[in-house]
């Protein structure tokens, strides 16, 4: 009995620690991740604006190819937006909130299996005969003190996933 009553002690104490740790951890996450690309914003500009075409470079559409996504509004631009369901990479959506030509994409993310709304973007920017495109996202996982966690590993989380997103893009942008 008195193991039982010990291992629950032990147990109430380390969930304990955690929420009262998590309440240390800020809520708010920001993950970015840039790469140059030998091509025209232009060029770069048309993989990023059109949805359709995140199939060709996103990490998470390549580890996923039977991935059921379903595309509504403009088919490119301000307004287009898609949905997608995925047994290994999750369900989501993404809005395009704001579109400056040749210069940047504004997303709307959500992530409805962890309760999230992130704003992302992809920016591009003329250099040294190139594009740089940095990908970044903002979110904030509310005042959950265990979500406080999530937010904290945010950056390992999806910043590989980001990186090899780059990569992807600059190997299609470079393309003759």
């Amino acid at each position: 009995m008195k193991i039982v009553q010990w291992t629950l002690a032990v147990v109430g104490a380390i969930a304990l620690a955690l929420v009262v740790g998590g309440l240390f951890i800020p809520s708010r996450y920001q993950v970015e991740r840039s790469e140059l690309i030998a091509a025209s914003p232009a060029k770069v500009f048309d993989y990023v604006v059109e949805p359709r075409k995140w199939t060709l470079w996103s990490a998470w559409n390549r580890r996923d190819p039977h991935m059921r996504i379903l595309y509504g509004g403009p088919p490119f631009g301000m307004g287009a937006r898609w949905s997608w369901e995925s047994a290994s990479q999750g369900d989501g959506s993404m809005e395009f909130i704001a579109v400056d030509p040749d210069r940047r994409v504004d997303y709307a993310l959500v992530m409805p299996a962890f309760n999230m709304r992130s704003i992302g973007s992809l920016s591009l920017v003329p250099e040294g005969g190139g594009t740089r495109v940095t990908w970044s996202i903002e979110g904030d996982v509310g005042p959950n003190p265990l979500k406080h966690y999530l937010a904290a590993a945010m950056d390992r989380m999806v910043g590989p996933d980001f990186r090899e997103g780059l990569a992807n893009l600059k190997a299609v942008a470079e393309k003759p």
